[in-house]
């Protein structure tokens, strides 16, 4: 049997760089190689990836984030084209609407190739934090995004995408509803469990048996860090006990350190690690807004942990407010403290919460979510004029 030839274009290609790096990964890991041949090309990235050929592109630092680049194809596009042609791909799949994503949408529709994405980043939401200096920008460079993305995915064959609440704003955009399916995102129970509570590890790091708040993210402003500043400062007013504990890094963790001078800052830590975290604390704090999904609500459901979070992107389908967490008005610091107090002190409540979040989680299952994905590709690329899809 013919193996479908797939080129797979990411700006990213290290596991453990954001959720939709490992979400990317989760594919990666599980390719069937029976059925299936890969080629890779990204900007940043080991220089091989698997046994598959991997090709590399340049790249610039983003100047408004230091820890991203940015993959420029202009500079080896007659070799990238050339190493396409030799390859001959029968999908090509485009994780980002980037320069490096429009050079490969252009170069499949040319040779009427197929094309997939999965929407990883709401880009669109990042707006607001980057120009709040230039607020009389925020409008039009909007508007200007969301024309350029409706261009992009309107010209793609199948789009997934992870909550129904993204799928209505992209189809808000003008983005085509045919062209979008609801593929989730997925967990390991094997890792994020309740077996991993550790309060003796946990006592260590905190230095005492009070309740802590866990927020774990990349410290960058588009994460609502001004919310999360709100929430910390009116906790101390109260006089609420407990820790406050930041799991993550990035470009505003300087910030973060001198606005939270109390909170307990780890930085990047492994998976095990993250895991125990997540399974011997006693809240989730999470502002944000800009998530597509909000894989980290999803990695603290399941060992049981409580989640307090804004009523805003695609991470508010994961939360039923007041039946298995707590989704509160990203613009209300009183409506989180409210909440996290009522979880400090209505443990029927938390364990409500906690016994719920975990039967959720059982439910997301990478094996079931992979087999879609290659599946679907499968199809497209074998009969792709005739191929349907149904949402």
């Amino acid at each position: 049997m013919r193996k479908i030839k797939v080129a797979f274009f990411a700006e990213i290609l290290h596991e453990d760089k954001d959720g939709a790096s490992r979400t990317m990964f989760q594919l990666i890991k599980r390719i069937p190689f029976d059925r299936f041949e890969f080629m890779f090309i990204y900007g940043d990235g080991p220089d091989q990836l698997l046994d598959f050929p991997s090709l590399k592109v340049p790249t610039i630092t983003i100047p408004s984030n230091k820890n991203y680049t940015l993959s420029i194809p202009s500079l080896i596009k007659r070799r990238l084209i050339r190493k396409l042609d030799t390859f001959g791909p029968d999908i090509v799949h485009i994780a980002t609407p980037s320069l490096l994503g429009h050079f490969a949408v252009t170069y499949a529709s040319k040779r009427h190739i197929p094309v997939v994405s999965i929407y990883h980043t709401h880009f669109i939401s990042y707006i607001d934090y980057y120009l709040k200096h230039l607020p009389f920008l925020i409008g039009p460079v909007k508007r200007y995004v969301s024309s350029k993305k409706k261009l992009f995915y309107n010209q793609c064959d199948c789009i997934y995408v992870p909550t129904k609440s993204i799928k209505q704003e992209l189809i808000n955009y003008g983005i085509q509803a045919s062209k979008m399916l609801l593929w989730e995102r997925g967990i390991d129970n094997t890792l994020f469990n309740p077996l991993k509570k550790d309060l003796a590890k946990l006592e260590k790091i905190t230095g005492n048996q009070q309740p802590t708040l866990l927020f774990v993210s990349r410290l960058v402003w588009e994460k609502n860090l001004e919310m999360l500043f709100k929430i910390y400062r009116l906790i101390k007013i109260r006089g609420i006990a407990c820790n406050f504990l930041v799991v993550g890094d990035g470009s505003a963790r300087k910030a973060c350190e001198s606005n939270m001078p109390e909170a307990i800052f780890l930085g990047h830590v492994g998976h095990d690690e993250l895991a125990s975290l997540y399974a011997s604390s006693s809240i989730f704090v999470f502002p944000s807004v800009s998530e597509t999904y909000g894989n980290v609500i999803l990695e603290a459901q399941a060992p049981g942990l409580p989640c307090v979070i804004a009523n805003g992107g695609g991470s508010k389908d994961l939360i039923e407010n007041g039946v298995n967490g707590f989704a509160c008005n990203p613009n209300s610091e009183g409506e989180f403290v409210d909440c996290i107090e009522t979880l400090l002190n209505k443990k029927t409540i938390h364990r409500q919460f906690s016994m719920l979040g975990i039967q959720e989680s059982t439910k997301r299952n990478w094996e079931r979510l992979a087999d879609i994905y290659f599946n679907d590709i499968e199809q497209l690329g074998k009969v792709p004029s005739i191929y349907k899809l149904t949402s």
